[in-house]
């Protein structure tokens, strides 16, 4: 009987650990304001809502606070600060419609320089070995500027 003492502690003890698991769960995937404020623009001063110092970048602030701790987590959180302040308040845009297009652009432009230049390289590679191969041979100096080019020579040395 006296192992049933620590055995109804430990139980009691496992008990409360498993009720207060969901809110631990809860409280680590819930959002802080550190970690959206890089996601967030600020939408007068267009730059990320983590430097920004103005009166809207602290309304901004004040309204992620708030839902923070109303409990949204982040997609819900964006969510309203769009319909608040519209896409622009995002700092990186959709991955969806027109707006695919600021990663899909980047990657087209690069790879079409990368095949332009594999392509021209080749062909100015050929030409500059076609031009040192039609190179004409040295001039001959005449007797005078020989002579000149000899005393020239003795006097620097």
């Amino acid at each position: 009987m006296r192992l049933a003492a620590p055995m109804r502690a430990l139980a009691l003890l496992g008990l409360a650990l498993l009720a207060l698991a969901p809110a631990a769960a809860l409280a680590a995937s819930r959002p802080t304001l550190p970690e959206l404020e890089p996601q967030l623009m600020c939408v007068t001063c267009k730059i990320p809502l983590s430097v920004a110092d103005s009166a809207e970048a602290t309304q901004e602030r004040e309204l992620v606070k708030e839902l923070i701790a109303k409990g949204d987590d982040e997609a819900q959180i964006k969510k309203v600060m769009v319909s608040q302040y519209g896409p622009s308040v995002l700092s990186t845009p959709s991955t969806k419609g027109f707006q695919l297009s600021a990663y899909l652009v980047p990657i087209v432009v690069v790879a079409a320089l990368i095949a332009l230049m594999l392509t021209l390289l080749p062909r100015w590679r050929r030409a500059a070995r076609a031009r040192s191969g039609r190179r004409e041979s040295a001039p001959t100096l005449t007797p005078e500027q020989a002579q000149r080019l000899e005393q020239d020579m003795k006097r620097f040395e």
